[in-house]
Parts: structure tokens; sequence; C-alpha cells
């Protein structure tokens, strides 16, 4: 009997994994000597990069939904994953660079395992659609992803200050994810208290 792939490779498929692709190239670019690039490029490079694989993100959960036959469990699991990363990567990056203050990045991503567990949790218990994802947990990715990009880019543009906009975004952000994450445990807490967790 022939093995069937572990996964059906499509379009959001391919677009997911080139997401997790690009991941390397976000932090690796600052590695490079400076003789090869200067500051100024590297920091273009970087934000433009994580641009791209941010789209990336929201078109293939578009052709994903838009498309039959092209949601798979695969992509469902390595969607959330590859995103997660990504901004892992970059607020690590940012924490290196002495962009992004270690204690803000750890918040931020201290919530997605949090928020991520919470969520698996739900799921066996099948109250999965308590945690979705609510309007504070989306203004938070707008401004989180918004931050991240002008942190990177870092360099002023027709004397907008960007570093200055990325560190208030990035402030803004950490207060949302820590407001959205109560959201989610407080929906939870019930749960927990039904099922012997407190």
């Amino acid at each position: 009997m022939k093995l069937k792939p572990p996964f059906q490779m499509n379009v959001p498929m391919a677009l997911t994994w080139a997401r997790i692709a690009m991941i390397p190239l976000v932090i690796g670019i600052f590695y490079l000597p400076e003789r090869w690039l200067s500051a100024y490029w590297v920091n273009s490079i970087a934000a433009i990069v994580f641009v791209v694989a941010s789209v990336t993100d929201a078109l293939d959960g578009f052709l994903a939904r838009r498309y039959e036959g092209w949601a798979t469990p695969m992509g469902a699991f390595l969607d959330p994953v590859a995103d997660k990363l990504l901004v892992s990567a970059a607020l690590v990056a940012l924490v290196g660079l002495g962009r992004c203050d270690m204690a803000i990045a750890m918040i931020i991503i201290g919530r997605e395992i949090t928020v991520s567990a919470l969520r698996e949790w739900m799921a066996k218990i099948g109250e999965s659609g308590l945690v979705k994802v609510n309007w504070y947990g989306k203004i938070k990715t707008i401004a989180q992803m918004t931050a991240i990009t002008c942190l990177l880019w870092y360099d002023p543009v027709f004397g907008i200050n960007i570093a200055v906009i990325g560190e208030v975004l990035i402030l803004i952000a950490a207060v949302l994810t820590i407001y959205s994450m109560y959201v989610y445990l407080r929906a939870a807490v019930p749960f927990f208290n039904k099922h012997g967790g407190l």
C-alpha cells in the first residue's frame, strides 16, 4: 500500500512555509559584516522581509477560507505556529539590538504561549468558541506588527521619527496584550472551576 504524504501542499501551505523560511532572514541580516551592507540597508531589508512575511499570513488565511479544499488540518496547525515564531524571532532580534525592552518582549511572547495553551485546553473540553480571537486581540496584532516593522526599519522617513512611533506602538501592543489575555482567561475561569482546575 502506498503511503500518503503527511500534508497536502497547496497555495496557502506554500505561503505558510515561505513565511517560516523568512524568519532566519529577519534575524540573519543583522549578522552580515558591515562592509557588505550599510546599517540603513540592513534595517530596510529586515523590515521589508518582515512586512512580506506578515502579508503572507493574511493572504494564506484568506485563500484557505476562499477556496474549497485549501483549508487543511496541517495548515490550521502550522499557520499560528508560523505567526508566533515570526513575531518571537523579530522581538528577540530587537531586544538584541537594544530597540525593544526585554520586559515588553517577554510580555508579548509569554502571552502568546499562555493563550495558545489556553486555547488547546478549551478545545479539549469543547469550549474553544469562548477563546476565539476578539477585537482587542486584532487591534493588538495590528499595533504589534506595525511596531515591529517600525523598530526594524528604525531610520527616519521624510523627517518622521519611525523609531519613536515603533516604541509607542510596542507599548500600546504590550498593554493590549495583557488586557486581551485577561479577557481570554476570564472566559476560561468558570471551566477551571467546573473541571477541578482551581
